[in-house]
């Protein structure tokens, strides 16, 4: 495209509308418009000149400020029906997620789950809103202030009569000695810190540039914050997960690929003393006991680097630590936080088996409700098998039994006993204050014996590799804030012409700052204040 020669002689890019030497307006020849658009000096902006290529309309599309607030509405909209119901993420993990919110929620829940709207935020078309989102924020930048940039950075002293006339604030006073005058407000200007340059005896004040770069800062925090969003669904740079020890066990870390295992040797509790004088009379308002401590004493373990794949892992132990509410264990970006606990839980549960004549005992089976085996041999020809088991057992809509999860909560089991006089079996139906003869004529019984519990600790998982990024792109938003919104850029242009002094002013916002150095000058100098065109522009429209 052809540049767009100013009468000055300066060849500025096609699509300036001034000129980037003088500031002569391009765009209208007679020079008639009230007021010039000084927002962008201008210059010209690459989304309003270039229109051919594909790539032309791509930027020219994510440009577009109303392209953008139209994506930032869908992404709130979409956010929002997140929030809806919970998102699958804080269902219990041992249910069935479709039948979970048909069955919470109704239909409303059955068609939030067959949307897509139960993992809304880790959906591939949310995820392409955010980064949407990003070019556009990237884009519009970029084309906004490489042209302000130049255009600042290149400004002239000296400006053309006809951008000084339609600037918002423009006056002319007539004075006696104008290098005097100019001298006196010179001095003036730069007691209130403007940065004024001299050129052919005209003056530029010039203050507060570094607040035109207030929102492009603001879009620059924004872009890293929404990267750092984004990285969340990047494998290894976010963990949010729970994992369930039980007292002498050890259990693989979610999130470290079985590099990392969590002993817990004990798990307990303090409560606070009724007969404390700080805290007695507040627990016995409350109506009870109040956990002073809860607190898992850990040990981590690290798996050995030759171990064969598939093989029982050899563990070294890395750390011993006292996890407690805000007392994580840290490693490797890692924290351990206590969370929740369960105490006194089913772990193993004893039977006998009984002749029901003579209520003699055949010999008692131990039962591991975490691993039950198939079948327990008691010699001389007696054996028990386990035909069914239901961990936390209920009778479903069909009235046939079933599990609610496979934590042993309400354990039931269906026994096949075998003796010499039934190789066949007989069947029995076991469960806490249950023991029925499933068909009515039984010589053998299974009879309740010991049960043995443990505590169980809760620990979150937690790694998130994303935080320095948000953290980085919040605070680079904030000082955008600030410097965009509690600064302005003032500039005061003087101009010697005859026996007068033309004077214009124009700031970005806050016109009664660039309004109240007028009048000190004024009250200092022959200058008079210049007239607010604005209010006459109005009328003429």
């Amino acid at each position: 495209m052809n540049e767009v020669k100013c009468d000055c002689g300066h060849s500025n890019p096609y699509g300036t509308n001034l000129c980037q030497y003088c500031g002569k307006p391009l765009q209208d020849k007679d020079n008639k418009a009230s007021l010039l658009d000084m927002r962008y000096e201008g210059a010209a902006r690459r989304s309003q000149t270039y229109n051919k290529s594909i790539v032309d309309k791509i930027w020219n599309f994510f440009s577009s400020v109303k392209v953008g607030i139209w994506i930032i509405v869908l992404t709130l909209i979409a956010s929002s029906i997140g929030t809806i119901f919970p998102q699958e993420m804080y269902i219990p993990n041992n249910v069935d997620p479709a039948e979970h919110y048909k069955d919470e929620y109704g239909i409303a829940g059955q068609m939030y789950y067959t949307l897509g709207f139960h993992n809304l935020y880790g959906s591939w078309w949310y995820m392409a809103l955010i980064a949407s989102l990003g070019i556009s924020l990237i884009i519009a930048s970029i084309d906004r202030v490489v042209p302000l940039y130049r255009a600042l950075k290149n400004q002239r002293v000296t400006r053309n009569d006809a951008f000084l006339k339609r600037q918002r604030l423009f006056g002319r006073s007539k004075v006696e000695q104008a290098d005097k005058t100019l001298i006196k407000a010179k001095s003036l200007l730069e007691k209130r810190k403007f940065k004024v340059r001299e050129e052919n005896g005209n003056l530029l004040a010039e203050k507060g540039r570094f607040s035109r770069w207030g929102p492009y800062v603001n879009h620059l925090g924004l872009i890293i914050f929404l990267s750092g969003a984004m990285l969340r669904f990047f494998p290894g740079m976010y963990v949010d997960d729970i994992v369930w020890v039980r007292e002498g066990e050890t259990e693989v870390i979610p999130g470290t690929d079985g590099e990392f295992f969590i002993e817990n040797e004990q798990f307990f509790i303090e409560l606070y003393d009724e007969d404390d004088e700080t805290f007695g009379p507040a627990m016995e308002r409350a109506g009870g006991q109040t956990i002073q401590n809860y607190q898992t004493n850990a040990v981590l373990y690290e798996r050995e680097k030759t171990d064969t794949v598939g093989a029982v892992p050899e563990l070294e132990e890395v750390k011993k630590d006292e996890i407690r509410v805000n007392h994580p264990l840290r490693f490797n970006n890692f924290a351990l936080y206590q969370m929740d606990y369960k105490l006194n839980e089913l772990n193993t549960m004893s039977f006998t088996l009984d002749n029901r004549e003579t209520g003699e005992s055949i010999g008692t089976i131990e039962i591991d409700l975490f691993d039950p085996q198939d079948e327990y041999d008691l010699g001389d020809g007696y054996k028990v098998v386990i035909d069914s088991y239901f961990p936390n057992f209920e009778f479903n809509d069909d009235g046939e039994p079933s599990t609610v999860s496979s934590i042993p909560d309400n354990p039931a089991f269906i026994f096949q006993m075998f003796s010499p006089e039934h190789p066949d079996g007989e069947y029995s139906f076991v469960g806490i204050q249950r023991n029925e003869d499933v068909f009515g004529e039984n010589d053998y019984e299974m009879s309740f014996a010991d049960v043995d519990t443990k505590n169980v600790t809760a620990l979150t998982v937690r790694k998130d590799l994303t935080l320095p990024f948000i953290i980085t792109g919040g605070v680079i938003f904030m000082i955008g804030l600030i410097q965009g919104s509690y600064w302005s850029h003032r500039r005061i242009w003087l101009k010697r012409t005859d026996r007068e002094i033309w004077m214009a002013g124009h700031a970005n916002k806050h016109w009664e700052s660039l309004k109240k150095d007028f009048r000190t000058l004024a009250e200092e100098t022959e200058l008079i204040i210049p007239e607010d065109q604005s209010k006459k522009a109005k009328k003429e429209r």
